[in-house]
């Protein structure tokens, strides 16, 4: 990405690809490939230098759009602050609901946006049942034909559902966004694996 810059201002963004007219001279789109940067800026032409340090985790964070500025002899892309996402639901306000925004069954206890807790937790859940799943048929067959449950399979069961719910709490008593990002956070341990604060759910 480039940048034309004139009289000191950001004039127009340039994919480089191609050819440009600035003034009454024509450029082919050599220029963005061919010439050195010391050249393009001579006639007014920046390479975009990208600034990330304020851009965050979307899972997280809603980023603002780009900005781009001129100062000090380049063109910089970057971010402003990031706006954490909400961590709990948001009800319906009594407002929204007498002006009509809200469903008609709605109360100041009904759900309007869920927050990041309720997603993860239902995420959870669904690991869960779909690990629970795999041994299901053990369940059924001791039902319909009296054969006995491993007691591996009884032991793993029981593991996914302890593990469930610690996740669960887990998730529920983190005070804001942050410490969900950090329940959630990966780090290298010297054996070489990686661990989150979260854990995992135990797998066959």
């Amino acid at each position: 990405m480039f940048a034309l810059v004139e009289s000191g201002s950001i004039t127009k963004m340039l994919n480089g690809n191609q050819g440009i007219q600035i003034g009454d001279l024509k450029y082919p789109r050599a220029i963005y490939t061919l010439w050195t940067e010391a050249e393009r800026n001579a006639i007014g032409i920046y390479t975009v230098e990208y600034d990330d340090s304020n851009k965050k985790d979307e899972k997280w964070y809603i980023n603002t759009n780009q900005s781009f500025a001129f100062a000090d002899n380049k063109v910089t892309a970057s971010y402003g602050s990031a706006t954490a996402k909400a961590h709990a639901d948001t009800t319906w306000t009594q407002k929204q609901i007498d002006d009509g925004d809200a469903p008609d069954d709605a109360d100041t206890d009904t759900v309007a946006v869920e927050g990041l807790k309720t997603k993860l937790i239902r995420i959870v859940k669904a690991q869960a049942a779909n690990e629970l799943a795999k041994t299901d048929w053990y369940i059924t067959r001791k039902s319909e034909k009296n054969t006995a449950i491993p007691n591996a399979i009884t032991t793993h069961r029981d593991a996914v559902r302890s593990k469930q719910a610690a996740m669960e709490t887990a998730i529920t008593n983190a005070s804001d966004t942050p410490a969900l990002e950090t329940l959630y956070a990966y780090t290298k341990q010297e054996d070489g694996s990686v661990t989150r604060p979260l854990g995992e759910l135990p797998t066959l």
